[in-house]
């Protein structure tokens, strides 16, 4: 049974958001609300954690498209390549946002994903969601909760994603109703930059 965790992203809680901290340096596995849809995360560092996310998701974890979620650009050369002072300029013009960068990887990623070209990077512009990282004292491995719908692609209703998640994760976080509407992924990996997946982020800024 997964635990329920109301906090509110206006002001969250310091008690509810250590609580879900401590979930997450356990390896537990933890929904959470983000500036565009619900994700479900991670400790970047628990590898049993990953590989149950991987489980979930019907993925080798080597192989997987999960994000980085980070709490801004200040360790960004922990698990990427040293970037161009362009790239750089995007990265700071556009997050905290509603975007996903990929980045070319660097030999220093984590175990489980060393093999990878490339990562996905993310900060969002979420109290809730950067709170947690920034509690927990690295990134949180990230992917978001899909829905089986044909019509509606995301679950947004946080006791509806309780319902059916329950036994599959610790703890869902209840920051109310979430987007449905996933980030935009732009390829920053090459030269010039690909718009993967037009999303919520708009492409004004660019």
């Amino acid at each position: 049974m997964a635990e329920f965790v109301k906090i509110y992203p206006e002001n969250p809680n310091e008690r509810g958001m250590q609580r879900v901290i401590d979930c997450l340096r356990d390896g537990g596995l933890v929904i959470y609300p983000t500036d565009t849809v619900y994700g479900l995360g991670c400790d970047i560092n628990n590898i049993k954690a990953l590989e149950r996310i991987a489980k979930i998701k019907q993925v080798k974890l080597e192989k997987s498209n999960f994000s980085f979620i980070c709490e801004d650009l200040s360790n960004l050369s922990d698990y990427v390549k040293q970037i161009d002072t362009s790239t750089f300029k995007i990265l700071k013009r556009a997050l905290p946002g509603a975007y996903t960068f990929v980045l070319p990887g660097s030999k220093s990623l984590p175990h489980p994903f060393k093999k990878r070209k490339t990562v996905g990077i993310r900060v969002p512009d979420h109290a809730i969601a950067l709170g947690l990282v920034k509690g927990l004292g690295n990134p949180i491995v990230s992917t978001s909760i899909r829905d089986e719908d044909d019509i509606i692609e995301y679950t947004t209703d946080p006791e509806l994603i309780l319902e059916k998640w329950d036994k599959l994760v610790d703890m869902v976080v209840d920051g109310g109703y979430g987007g449905n509407e996933a980030s935009t992924v732009i390829d920053l990996a090459q030269s010039p930059p690909e718009i993967l997946r037009e999303g919520k982020g708009s492409l004004d800024i660019f």
